[in-house]
């Protein structure tokens, strides 16, 4: 019997001993919970806190970058140039270019004028009054840095279409882009858009005839032609698309140093529509800078010819040409304002030199005298002053 309560008493004891525990365990399990709660609470707060913050790097930033462009005039290969580039085997006219190659390469983007067409030699050469040029001549221009041509001029049908499929064809293979004549209604539709540091440019261009050969029927893609209502739908397609639009304009009268009143008007005419530069070849001689004043306000700058770059035509003023450089500046302030400024034109005169029809070069007009031309720095700082006269006048 004394075993048996002894026993009994000894299960109480242990019953009292497991109650202890769970009433001292309780607190802790409650204090250790609540304690949890809190620790995934601040850290819910902390990934919140993280959130926001990645939220707020993302937010729009202003910001502003720039580009220079760079343009030269009259690529006009007549037969004493191409006879000269001729190496028994092909063409080289790289080094007819070689000494102002940096002037080229030293901007972001450069366009040329592509007067005479490079249908290349398999459909024959030729020269004045119609024109058919080496692809050697797109091959030396893209190595010196050129980027685009304009193909819209009076001699852009000299030799049919054939010539301006097989041109654009040549451009295609090297990664030359070209604006004003197409292969197609397609072709045409795309608006040449080339971009550099953030900023995109959109290339038209147009041309005041043919030389009275006439647009074969339904193909008037082959070259565009002057008309202003074609021109404003151009343009406002270029808008929508680029933040820059750059015209190239051939007009004007040949070999007259000043622009003429329709040229003037046409300039106008295209400022009013926001245009932001105007290109003008055809006189084959130089002829100013200016700056226009848009209806809305903006600012457009023009330089109404570049002369000749490259050409067989000598004398009085024919064989001086240039490079002309403007910086574009792309300010975005926020995502409903950017400000695009046309700024700070620079012109280097050039001439083409040679002896006797051979050794065809380009040279800076500063340098003109050591290739043989006379009275090299008065005749650089008359051209200079000459360029400029208008943008100095303003100041």
């Amino acid at each position: 019997m004394r075993r048996s309560r002894k026993k009994k008493r000894s299960f109480n004891i242990t019953k009292y001993l497991i109650s202890i525990i769970i009433l001292l365990l309780v607190p802790l399990v409650v204090y250790f919970t609540l304690n949890n709660v809190k620790a995934n609470t601040n850290t819910a707060s902390y990934t919140a806190r993280n959130h926001d913050f990645k939220k707020t790097e993302q937010e729009f930033k202003p910001f502003t970058t720039s580009m220079t462009l760079s343009a030269i005039g009259d690529i006009l290969i007549h037969s004493i140039v191409y006879n000269d580039a001729n190496t028994g085997n092909g063409y080289d006219f790289k080094p007819m270019i070689a000494n102002v190659k940096d002037l080229l390469e030293n901007a972001d983007l450069t366009i040329a004028n592509q007067e005479t067409i490079v249908g290349g030699t398999e459909i024959g050469l030729s020269t004045y009054p119609s024109f058919n040029s080496p692809f050697e001549v797109a091959d030396a221009f893209k190595d010196a840095g050129v980027d685009i041509v304009s193909i819209a001029n009076n001699h852009t049908l000299d030799r049919g279409e054939k010539a301006i499929i097989s041109a654009t064809n040549y451009l295609n293979s090297i990664d030359i882009e070209y604006t004003g004549g197409y292969q197609s209604p397609e072709d045409k539709s795309r608006i040449r858009i080339l971009n550099r540091n953030g900023i995109n440019i959109a290339f038209l261009s147009y041309t005041y005839g043919t030389n009275g050969i006439p647009v074969p029927n339904g193909k008037d893609y082959l070259v565009n032609l002057i008309d202003m209502e074609l021109i404003k739908k151009d343009i406002k397609a270029a808008k929508e698309a680029a933040d820059v639009v750059s015209v190239s304009m051939h007009w004007g009268n040949e070999y007259q140093l000043l622009p003429n009143d329709h040229q003037k008007q046409l300039a106008q005419q295209l400022a009013d529509e926001g245009v932001d530069i105007i290109i003008g070849h055809h006189p084959h001689v130089l002829q100013p800078m200016d700056w226009l004043t848009g209806k809305d306000g903006n600012q457009t700058f023009v330089v109404y010819s570049l002369g000749n770059f490259l050409s067989g035509q000598m004398w009085d003023y024919k064989d001086i040409g240039g490079v002309l450089q403007v910086e574009i500046v792309k300010e975005v302030k926020s995502k409903d304002e950017t400000i695009i400024r046309v700024q700070n034109p620079q012109f280097t005169p050039t001439f083409v030199s040679n002896s006797h029809n051979k050794n065809f070069k380009v040279v800076q007009l500063k340098d003109a005298g050591s290739f043989g031309l006379n009275n090299a720095t008065s005749k650089y700082e008359e051209m200079t002053q000459h360029m400029n006269q208008w943008l100095d006048a303003a100041q």
